[in-house]
């Protein structure tokens, strides 16, 4: 297994938590906004870190710690996640898991086994605008983030879904789209795209939207969805 990044003490990656961040690489999308890029691409190039110091950590501070965040790239992309979750639940940590849904069958398995205890699930835009907010176009793919969405759903796991909101790819129209795609969700968290180090580069021109966009979103989100907010900075 290739973990590519750590992060030993975080109090943002899991709200109400202290906790842990593993990185793993790959993903199945391009998201042109995608801050992340290097767990993206030209993953062989990024050095490997040893798992034993890292368990090491969690072995010295779980008295401290909450749990670990698994994030990437998209985790569930590595063979050995499934492992690696088993693996931090016998230390006594919980596991949250961030993912863009495209792996509906890992998904399954790791609620089904207990292996996670919370899921951050990302829903980039509206169905129909999906190849223009992944990078790609497969059906097959899409087809995979509904299937997740109603995996979390019935599931009875505590969850999240969350949009990053990007002037070129979302609208209130948008919005009022993907609230009802989620309609009944437990929790919905809009964040503002960074305009820093993104995948494409163009996207970097892009204004963020100001803090009154912002709130004309979660407005209309909160049509559908009892509990949304905002998460980051807005100009």
């Amino acid at each position: 297994m290739k973990i590519v990044g750590f992060i030993k003490t975080s109090f943002m990656d899991w709200d109400g938590k202290i906790s842990s961040v593993i990185f793993l690489p790959g993903c199945t999308f391009r998201c042109p906004f995608c801050y992340n890029s290097e767990m993206v691409l030209d993953t062989e190039k990024l050095e490997g870190l040893p798992w034993e110091p890292i368990k090491d950590h969690f072995i010295e501070n779980k008295d401290f710690l909450d749990g670990v965040c698994i994030t990437g790239g998209e985790p569930t992309l590595t063979p050995e996640l499934p492992k690696l979750c088993k693996d931090i639940k016998e230390l006594g940590l919980k596991v949250k898991l961030d993912s863009n849904g495209t792996n509906p069958k890992i998904l399954k398995q790791l609620i089904d086994e207990k292996l996670i205890d919370f899921v951050a699930m990302d829903i980039k835009t509206s169905f129909d605008k999906y190849p223009a907010a992944c990078g790609m176009n497969d059906k097959k793919l899409i087809e995979a983030v509904k299937q997740s969405v109603q995996i979390i759903m019935n599931s009875g796991i505590d969850y999240e879904f969350r949009t990053t909101v990007v002037p070129t790819l979302h609208t209130i129209e948008d919005m009022q789209k993907m609230s009802e795609q989620i309609k009944g969700a437990k929790k919905y968290v809009i964040q503002n795209f960074l305009q820093e180090k993104t995948l494409d580069p163009e996207m970097q021109k892009q204004k963020p939207f100001s803090r009154e966009e912002i709130n004309r979103f979660v407005e209309i989100a909160k049509k559908n969805i009892k509990k949304v907010i905002f998460r980051g900075k807005a100009i």
